[in-house]
């Protein structure tokens, strides 16, 4: 799902809209797989008071499991990373939400780190520096941080004219 159109400034375009990278979905998912693999052995078990025991608790092991998976889908799809013309937008939360702005023209630093499995994977967290109360904001789960940067500072060149430092 697209960010929404109606949420922007007056003669402001998207550049980038992203949701998390999917990696965020890999211990939840890993962890139902898990609990229905434990519940096939138990069946395992022979019968008595064990196999029933032990099925039971799995079987609610495995439906707090799918819960879990299903909050995870839906921040998933309520979380936005967005680059537009103007500003860099974060904004997640399904009940609750959150959201960050930071102008273009108030960004003086972008970052990114990736681990070597994140960098396998093509994930990372972000780091944009800005002249802001705040300061630095940490976003985390990007897909393809060294391009998000690069998008990024070509967005702040067009908007402003000038070149950020990035790390």
């Amino acid at each position: 799902m697209a960010y929404p159109q109606k949420l922007l400034n007056r003669g402001e375009h998207i550049s980038l809209d992203l949701h998390p990278h999917w990696v965020v979905f890999v211990k939840p998912g890993s962890i139902v797989v898990l609990l229905i693999a434990a519940a096939i052995w138990a069946q395992q078990l022979g019968d008595g008071w064990l196999k029933t025991g032990v099925s039971r608790v799995l079987l609610v092991a495995i439906l707090l499991g799918l819960i879990n998976l299903v909050a995870v889908v839906l921040r998933w799809s309520k979380t936005y990373f967005v680059v537009t013309s103007q500003r860099v937008i974060f904004r997640e939360g399904v009940l609750a939400r959150r959201g960050v702005e930071i102008p273009l023209e108030r960004v003086n630093n972008v970052n990114f780190a990736q681990s070597i499995l994140e960098r396998m994977l093509g994930a990372g967290d972000l780091l944009i520096e800005s002249a802001s109360e705040d300061g630095q904001q940490l976003f985390g789960d990007i897909r393809n941080p060294e391009q998000v940067q690069n998008m990024i500072h070509e967005a702040i060149h067009a908007r402003t004219g000038r070149d950020v430092d990035a790390s």
